[in-house]
């Protein structure tokens, strides 16, 4: 007979080889890795494809329509103020509103060494006066602003004091997206906000990790975004000094 063998109904059943568990485990362990390698070569595959297509995922342009005003949120200048001048000389809107950040600690500083500082809406009004927007047709808007939430909250404000429904807001192109999810979470769909981006501003979206510049903004906007999604927890230091 068989050695080690069992006689059961009639059959003698061969015991177990040293080493033959292992032998039927072995093909179901090879299948495994081929699949943890299949799937890691798909990563690899869909990873830089991902990684370029996150710059242009974060730029959104809504379809223009007359609207109330231009709003040109602060920073990038004059790369926003040249695309609000490029849709009001197409008739859009009768006016051009600007915002202004709050006085930062960098400029107090240099106000005590007696140094003049030239602040971003005062190069955001020449820039839109010389791409002919009306002097008179141009508003700095009252309330300084820390960060993108207080410019949603002071424009959906001045919306509501001048009977507005509809405002177009220019800002920059990674910047786009956070500003309409922004607009949605904190003013809803009432009024409307259609956003647009500065089409002139240099940008690398399809390789923005090859620059320190779109790195950084990348990577602020994306954080920005789960800060939004995840309702505003990270709040802004509101602290001039």
């Amino acid at each position: 007979g068989a050695p080690g063998g069992k006689v059961l109904n009639g059959r003698v059943r061969a015991a177990a080889w040293p080493g033959s568990e292992r032998s039927a485990r072995a093909p179901r362990w090879i299948r495994r890795l081929l699949v943890l390698g299949a799937l890691l070569g798909i990563v690899a595959v869909l990873l830089p494809w991902g990684v370029s297509g996150l710059g242009q995922w974060l730029l959104v342009a809504d379809p223009l329509e007359p609207a109330k005003a231009i709003v040109v949120l602060s920073g990038r200048v004059p790369f926003r103020a040249m695309e609000a001048a490029s849709i009001y000389r197409e008739g859009l809107a009768p006016e051009v509103w600007l915002t202004k950040e709050v006085v930062r600690a960098e400029e107090l500083a240099l106000g005590r060494l007696g140094v003049a500082v030239v602040r971003d809406e005062v190069y955001n009004r020449q820039a839109l006066e010389r791409l002919g927007v009306k002097p008179e047709a141009i508003r700095l808007l009252d309330d300084g602003v820390w960060n993108t939430v207080d410019e949603m909250r002071l424009i959906a404000r001045e919306l509501a004091r001048t009977g507005g429904d509809r405002v177009i807001v220019v800002t920059s192109k990674a910047h786009s997206r956070r500003v309409r999810a922004a607009w949605a979470a904190i003013v809803g769909i009432s009024p409307r906000a259609i956003v647009r981006y500065a089409r002139d501003q240099p940008y690398g979206g399809r390789g923005w990790w090859r620059n320190t510049r779109d790195t950084l903004d990348i990577s602020r906007e994306v954080f920005g975004l789960m800060n939004v999604w995840a309702g505003f927890p990270v709040r802004p230091d509101r602290h001039p000094s």
